[in-house]
């Protein structure tokens, strides 16, 4: 009994958002004794592409360390790819009965290629869904009808959709989808990660924000800005970003900081692996989460917030989405208003000042992470849930 992971929205071993929650439901798999392969089919150049992590066997099938010269040979990697999926995909399923193939793409063409997959094989395809289905399909009529296209393409080829929140699924139950083919999936952590004695990267305290580095999607423009505000306040407390960024953004960001004379209490950091993200995150004082509400985050659950909770310290965040279905402002963290400068100010002011009760707080929002957000809970869940679909 097994369970492979396919798609091309996440990197692996490093990667994103999306990276860390695959990683967690491979995880969880395996401690519930069903053996997990994950099969990245992004087109990344990877030194070393394939290997085992944790107990995880994973692939990339490009298997390419560099990018070619030369325009032919670089399609035929692409295409070539397929074939090597297909080969690994019937050597695991002959070794160890393939269970459920989990996708996880935007792409419509790996979407039906993952549905051949799984015909083939005649096992379930289970779609990974943690975004807005027609988040990128908004520009006008005929974008919008490409997406509605796709949505129903998608929806039918499948036996099952995992949901990462309730929007999600009250979306697809208006679509017309049976309640039965739907599970809701919170945001999932590994919470023995966030407990290794790993050396403090700075000398100094600091609140810590790690996450995407956008004004539009991530508002971080409005941290940066309460934090100026306050700054004076809390002489021996800096300020430490780092995340996901096009280098534009990235300089965007900087020039803020620059303009803003901030660039002595603002530090802001260079890509990071998955070990030195957790190193940064456990060693922060104060954490913080903002995002911009739109379509997107009204869908979707911040990967990194739960991430935060789990290392019991006071963590502010913008409510948004469904955080506020399972996070309670002075409760279990600290709850603001997205877009609202001001009153991050405030709190970030207030957690400073009053750090012991904010420690209180976030002991309790940790407790959170060892039930509805623990990645062992939700797998299990998973796993009983691909056993009650039909084939």
């Amino acid at each position: 009994m097994s369970i492979v992971i396919f798609g091309d929205s996440f990197t692996f071993p490093e990667g994103n958002a999306a990276t860390n929650r695959i990683y967690t439901y491979a995880r969880g798999f395996i401690e519930n004794n069903v053996n997990t392969y994950i099969i990245c089919n992004k087109n990344e150049y990877l030194t070393n592409g394939n290997g085992n992590l944790e107990g995880i066997q994973y692939f990339n099938p490009l298997n390419q360390a560099s990018r070619s010269d030369h325009f032919i040979v670089r399609n035929w990697h692409k295409v070539a790819k397929y074939f090597t999926s297909i080969k690994l995909i019937k050597k695991i399923h002959s070794q160890d009965a393939i269970t459920a193939i989990i996708t996880d793409t935007h792409d419509i063409f790996t979407h039906l290629f993952s549905y051949y997959l799984a015909k083939r094989l005649n096992t379930r395809l289970i779609v990974e869904k943690s975004e807005h289905p027609l988040r990128l399909f908004q520009k006008n009529a005929l974008v919008k009808m490409r997406g509605l296209i796709k949505l129903r393409i998608e929806s039918f080829l499948c036996d099952g959709i995992l949901c990462i929140s309730q929007f999600l699924v009250d979306f697809y139950k208006e679509y017309g989808l049976d309640q039965r083919k739907l599970l809701l999936v919170p945001s999932t952590v590994d919470p023995t990660r966030f407990t290794q004695t790993l050396e403090k990267p700075l000398p100094y305290s600091y609140i810590g924000y790690f996450g995407g580095l956008t004004f539009s999607r991530d508002n971080i423009d409005n941290l940066i800005k309460a934090f100026a505000s306050i700054c004076d306040r809390h002489p021996g407390v800096n300020l430490v970003v780092g995340g996901f960024c096009t280098e534009l953004e990235r300089k965007q960001l900087a020039d803020l900081i620059l303009d803003m004379k901030m660039s002595e209490r603002i530090n802001l950091l260079k890509y990071l692996t998955r070990t030195e993200v957790v190193r940064y995150i456990v060693h922060s004082d104060v954490l913080v989460m903002v995002r911009a509400k739109d379509l997107e985050t009204s869908a979707s659950f911040p990967s990194k917030l739960t991430e935060y909770l789990v290392t019991g310290k006071p963590v502010i965040t913008v409510a948004v989405g469904e955080i506020s279905s399972y996070l309670t402002d002075g409760e279990n963290c600290f709850l603001i208003e997205p877009g609202n400068c001001n009153q991050l100010a405030e709190k970030l002011d207030y957690v400073l000042n009053n750090y012991q009760l904010a420690l209180t707080v976030a002991q309790r929002g940790k407790q959170l992470t060892n039930t509805v957000f623990n990645y062992n809970f939700q797998s299990k869940r998973i796993i009983e849930y691909i056993g009650s679909l039909n084939l």
